[in-house]
């Protein structure tokens, strides 16, 4: 079951292996992400960041996919996550089950704005997040899970 998929640069860190694998009782946490399948150091990485007792798997965006489609993780309480909302897209339009991303953190830099504090977007950024509002993709803002949740809409990526 998928509890969770989140937007993180970081990917698995403290906020992500800590508090979210708490608060979801989540069991599995699935990187999604094709440069780290080509990278033993950032995978060596990822993996000594987990919780005991959580296991972790790090596929490619297709091969997750797969993964969630055919069915093999549906025994987990599975967290998912990605380093960009164009990810995120990708695996929503392969995955049509989840109807829902968090945004934890997408850091700024040149050419971006502030969508909110943690979150800074792009153009190419706000337009994959139009079209998953348009397709009914809920986005929530919410770095921890103790944080109040800001709902992403039309407005907030125009200001």
């Amino acid at each position: 079951m998928i509890k969770l998929l989140r937007v993180d640069h970081r990917l698995v860190h403290g906020q992500v292996a800590i508090s979210w694998t708490r608060a979801l009782g989540v069991d599995c946490i699935l990187v999604a992400n094709d440069a780290v399948v080509a990278d033993p150091m950032r995978q060596s990485m990822i993996r000594m960041s987990k919780p005991q007792g959580v296991k972790i798997v790090i596929k490619s965006i297709e091969d997750s996919i797969k993964a969630i489609n055919s069915g093999v993780t549906d025994k987990y309480k599975l967290l998912i996550v990605v380093n960009c909302v164009q990810d995120a897209e990708r695996l929503l339009t392969g995955c049509l089950s989840i109807k829902e991303i968090n945004l934890g953190v997408m850091p700024a830099k040149e050419g971006t704005k502030a969508i909110s504090k943690a979150i800074h977007a792009n153009q190419e950024d706000i337009g994959c997040m139009k079209r998953l509002l348009e397709n009914n993709i809920k986005m929530i803002i919410q770095q921890v899970p103790t944080e109040s949740e800001t709902i992403v809409t039309n407005e907030i990526l125009d200001k």
